[in-house]
């Protein structure tokens, strides 16, 4: 089932001197309860689009579709009303910094007409759900960053969404707590049963926590797919850019390619990325093989894996052995010089 359904949407910003098109002629969907993803760099129109979709940016043209309704034309209260059922998570945090922990979650409650009786039963259950029970009475100030985007999760949940939107929620954060949040989130909705949107102009977060991913540039979504899909077999040359960020690598300072070896990289994708392929090789051809680099990692539970080699032998070996690979993984690429 579709959770939100973008329609032909554009977002066109004027002034005096100019107009620039922020999103252009965009349609997909987006399914319920999915983690859906994103990406691009700045200026992308990622923001934008996402904006759209609790009307905080109308769209200068198309339909936004949430939930089955149009949402597009919704103004006053009926728009206060659907707002409602979509919860936002910022890169800043956006806390209250003279309102405790509490405070600050019982704010946005009482702002859509929550009771005491219905706020004392709802904090401590979402402090809770993001491991801050102990923090109920802390201030802003008080708390690592980390910290205060788990408030500002605990906010977003207080009146239980539909739907979450993510703008860049990791990108103020560390490492290890950038992990730390995305597991969170990933917890919520798996829990909660909650529709996530989550942008980022970093593939690593998209490829650690999404189900699907739009990839987006000058306005335009010019990739869709499932992530393993995207991240192992991109389509579009902006796309292999991108990905290409997330796996640079140095190799030995040595020629990569001469008489006598090849330098190539292989890329397992799924089933085959456990298969022995390289010691097989060996056993079968009369070369050798020198392993420079090696990774494997699994997106949305998937392996793929990248190693680089170089084929040492007679050059007719190394061609064999450079066809049994081909034969028995996703892809080889040559290095080059």
């Amino acid at each position: 089932m579709e959770e939100i359904s973008f329609k032909n949407i554009s977002v066109v910003f004027s002034n005096k001197d100019k107009s620039t098109t922020a999103v252009k002629n965009v349609s997909f969907d987006i399914h319920r309860v999915e983690i859906f993803g994103i990406v691009g760099t700045s200026g992308a129109g990622k923001s934008t689009l996402l904006r759209t979709i609790n009307l905080l940016q109308h769209p200068t043209e198309g339909n936004v579709i949430v939930g089955g309704k149009d949402i597009t034309a919704l103004k006053g209260e009926e728009l206060r009303r659907f707002r409602t059922n979509i919860g936002m998570i910022f890169q800043q945090f956006n806390l209250i910094n003279t309102k405790t922990v509490y405070d600050n979650i019982a704010f946005i409650m009482k702002a859509v007409g929550k009771n005491k009786d219905e706020i004392r039963k709802r904090v401590p259950e979402v402090l809770e759900l993001v491991g801050l029970t102990d923090k109920a009475q802390s201030y802003p100030a008080k708390l690592s960053g980390g910290e205060k985007q788990r408030v500002g999760i605990a906010r977003t949940l207080a009146n239980n969404p539909r739907i979450i939107l993510c703008d860049e929620p990791t990108s103020a954060l560390d490492l290890e707590n950038t992990n730390a949040i995305l597991r969170l989130l990933k917890e919520i909705n798996e829990k909660l049963h909650i529709t996530t949107v989550i942008i980022s102009h970093e593939m690593q977060v998209i490829k650690k926590i999404c189900n699907r991913v739009a990839v987006m540039q000058y306005g335009e979504v010019v990739e869709l797919d499932e992530v393993f899909s995207v991240f192992t077999n991109p389509k579009h040359e902006y796309t292999r850019t991108l990905i290409q960020h997330t796996q640079d690598f140095d190799l030995p300072d040595q020629p990569l390619q001469g008489d006598r070896f090849k330098t190539v990289k292989i890329l397992y994708r799924g089933d085959k990325a456990c298969e022995a392929v390289i010691s097989n090789t060996i056993k079968k051809f009369d070369i050798t093989i020198n392993i420079l680099l090696a990774k494997v990692e699994y997106i949305t539970n998937k392996p793929f894996g990248v190693v680089v080699v170089q084929l040492i032998g007679f050059p007719e070996k190394i061609a064999e052995a450079e066809n049994y690979i081909k034969e028995n993984t996703f892809r080889v690429l040559d290095l080059v010089d």
